[in-house]
């Protein structure tokens, strides 16, 4: 598989210097000549609309943006704390990422888990967290779309979506070519060929090939450089088939082989009653006995048919979508090595060891039906139906007992609509309705030989929105949304594997309150955009993760409130001078009276909450677990014109404000404020349309805690190192 990527990279390339260039680059991420802001197009509400005039809050990334955050060879992890109100973390390597939105999300490591966010690529919604995590690459943008998005998008859309879509074919040639080496070993070979076939037909190929060298190595086995690295490769292949005016066809294929190393625990990097990295801590290297420096490896594919019909006064969509992965991780989940009676040996002292190996194959196919009205006049509507249905096999292996096997299927399907009013020239009314109906079951084979009975969920929910968008004056529109959202019931089985049975966590709704403002000023050089938000869940969904053994357990609490604001501001001062500066804040409360939750098994880390007789803290009026208090997202570009194009800087900025961790609260892991920054330095030359460019990421080698594992020791993950490197893009004319 890896030679096909390798040659199927070379052929790209060839094409690309023999055929055309990237057109959509120069249209979306070329500023105006006049010095003002460009119109940023979303598609949050399924059709094409300026961000400015859409009644809800949507976040973008794109163009030089993008390409600077993903220079040095980062995942789909990059995003978080880089578009206001998303964040993501993860404790599975590059498969398995977890979102949140306005802090709701779920810290639920299990591969099998319900998540509130959906991501949707190319207008198919990425269920399972495996599908999530496919590379981007040739991207056309990010949007985040906040609150729930029950009406018209997927499923279990309580907290938003995360939008991504990918380039499409063109009737004109075009292409590109980008190389990057940096730190590491990191290399990075990235381009796509678009073009007609013929008078109908025209096609795009896009590929990516993402490589770092082992780096870390192991202080107990005495092997250098053996983990830290991955091959991750990918190609997406599409064809636009479009006969005549009315019908347009577009079949989507792509893949991914991934080999590399699994999410990295460093066992006792925390001391009690400290939050802040300790002496255990070493950068490139850690301390495993087990887990065979945790490997990692998936493959995945999937293809895409979408059937766009004009019928004169409305459009007919029909998306049909089928997506698969496979593979495994294997991890020394206690991060080090030694045990109770020789506590002097590894990285502190830790109870017993642990190692587990989680294999996972996922199918999911999806489709949808959408009539769409195409007038002018002050009514517009759509109507659709969705169908949702997926198989996941895990397999876990704790290596002290036999593997089990854990079969989980689900299949929903959705009626939902809109109807969009012009009230006046300057109102808007917009109101929406989605039934769904979902259906879960579990079945599982215990290697531990307990008995498992099967288990079948099912529910169904009306989710509502109304939003009304007005224009205040020229150059200022506020506006105001309310809308409900719904997360089926959940099974969690993964402590099967463990001597324990499945869990069960019923429904949870949400009612999201929402106003805003959205202002294009000073002659259109000066973007600034408000909101303040408050949604109260019901019946919250949690996952009480670690406590006195490795578990899993699903619970709800009676209610999750939030209350916080977001102001980003982008300015053009000049033609050759952007900046931009956004603030999000978020206050997240449990509230439960009666909710205990464990604390660390280790006995190793300071709870901060009350307990109870058995050490099992009470969390009512806690955060959220993983929801930053605030978030500061700063950057800046600057131009320096020459004859021959432009030398220009972009630095980028993220400071993430206190987060805990986990759903109750302690000292060790309870985060302080983190950053990041990234800087990029390059040369334009608009004459041979090419680009040399200079980057860091994580500039300043910042050592930050993203994740922990509380059950054996104190824990912790921890973020990529700084990586420094020059990439090379040459666009083809």
């Amino acid at each position: 598989m890896k030679n096909i990527f390798k040659k199927a990279a070379i052929a790209v390339a060839i094409q690309t210097i023999l055929v055309a260039p990237n057109a959509y680059a120069e249209e979306a991420t070329e500023e105006q000549d006049d010095g003002t802001l460009e119109t940023i197009i979303v598609t949050a509400q399924k059709r094409e609309q300026s961000a400015q005039e859409v009644p809800i809050a949507v976040s973008t990334l794109y163009g030089d943006e993008f390409d600077a955050m993903f220079a040095g060879g980062e995942d789909i992890l990059t995003l978080a704390n880089r578009i206001p109100g998303l964040y993501a973390e993860s404790s599975n390597g590059r498969v398995a990422p977890r979102f949140y939105i306005r802090g709701l999300g779920n810290t639920d490591f299990d591969l099998a888990a319900s998540q509130p966010v959906s991501v949707i690529m190319d207008d198919v919604v990425m269920e399972n967290v495996v599908l999530k995590s496919f590379p981007l690459f040739d991207m056309e943008g990010v949007e985040v779309i906040k609150g729930p998005q029950g009406t018209l998008f997927g499923r279990n859309t309580t907290a938003g979506i995360v939008k991504l879509t990918s380039k499409r074919p063109t009737e004109e040639f075009e292409g590109y070519l980008s190389l990057s080496y940096g730190e590491r070993g990191t290399q990075i070979v990235e381009g796509a060929v678009s073009g007609s076939l013929s008078e109908d037909l025209s096609a795009r190929v896009s590929v990516l090939s993402n490589h770092r060298d082992n780096w870390i190595s192991n202080g107990f086995t005495g092997e250098e450089d053996v983990m830290g690295g991955f091959e991750d490769n990918a190609i997406r292949l599409q064809f636009s088939y479009q006969p005549n005016d009315d019908l347009d066809i577009l079949f989507s294929y792509q893949n991914r082989d991934l080999s590399g190393t699994a999410t990295l625990f460093r066992a006792n990097v925390l001391t009690t009653g400290s939050n802040r990295l300790n002496e255990n801590f070493i950068r490139n290297t850690v301390f495993f006995d087990e887990g065979d420096n945790n490997p990692q490896n998936y493959e995945g594919d999937g293809a895409v048919l979408t059937i766009d019909y004009d019928l004169g006064d409305m459009t007919f969509t029909a998306i049909t979508a089928k997506h698969t992965a496979k593979g495994a991780s294997l991890g020394d989940i206690d991060g080090g090595f030694g045990a109770s009676f020789l506590p002097f040996m590894g990285p502190g002292f830790i109870p017993f060891p642990s190692v587990t190996q989680d294999e996972a194959d996922v199918s999911q196919l999806t489709q949808e039906f959408r009539l769409a009205s195409d007038t002018d006049g002050d009514y517009t509507w759509q109507v659709g139906y969705f169908y949702f249905e997926s198989d996941l096999e895990v397999v876990t292996s704790p290596f002290f007992i036999p593997s089990s096997t854990v079969y989980q299927g689900n299949e929903t399907w959705a009626g939902f609509g809109q109807l969009t009013y012009d009230v006046s020239d300057d109102t808007t009314l917009v109101a929406g309705m989605r039934y769904t109906k979902d259906e879960k079951d579990l079945q599982a084979i215990s290697g531990a030989g307990i008995p498992i009975d099967p288990v079948e969920l099912d529910d169904s929910r009306v989710s509502w929105e109304a939003m009304i968008n007005h224009m205040w004056n020229e150059d200022t529109s506020i506006y105001g949304r309310i809308a409900s959202g719904f997360r089926a019931q959940s099974i969690q089985g993964r402590d099967i594997a463990f001597f324990g049975t499945p869990s069960i966590a019923d429904s949870e709704t949400i009612l999201s309150y929402e106003v805003g403002f959205k202002s294009d000023m000073l002659d259109n050089t000066l973007r600034l955009n408000g909101a303040l938000f408050a949604y109260d869940v019901d019946d919250i969904q949690l996952t009480k993760v670690g406590g006195n053994g490795n578990n899993i357990g699903l619970d709800n609490a009676n209610t999750g409130t939030a209350l916080g604001y977001e102001i980003d501001a982008t300015y053009r001062l000049n033609q050759y001078v952007t900046l931009t500066l956004a603030y999000t804040a978020t206050d997240t409360e449990i509230k439960d009276g009666a909710l205990l939750i464990p604390t660390c098994g280790s006995g190793q880390c300071t709870p901060t909450d009350p307990l109870d007789g058995s050490g099992n803290a009470f969390v009512n009026g806690n955060p959220f677990p993983q929801s930053p208090e605030n978030v500061i997202i700063a950057t800046g570009r600057f131009a320096f014109p020459l004859d021959s194009g432009e030398v220009y800087a972009f630095v980028d900025l993220a400071r993430q404000g206190n987060t805990n961790l986990f759903i109750y609260e302690s000292v060790e892991y309870n985060l302080g404020s983190q950053f990041e920054a990234g800087v990029r330095i390059g040369y334009i030359n608009n004459e041979h349309d090419y680009e040399v460019a200079a980057f860091a990421r994580n500039v300043t080698d910042e050592e930050n805690i993203k994740g922990g594992i509380d059950f054996n020791n104190n824990t912790a993950f921890v973020n990529e190192p700084r990586i420094i490197g020059v990439e090379f893009r040459k666009n083809f004319n």
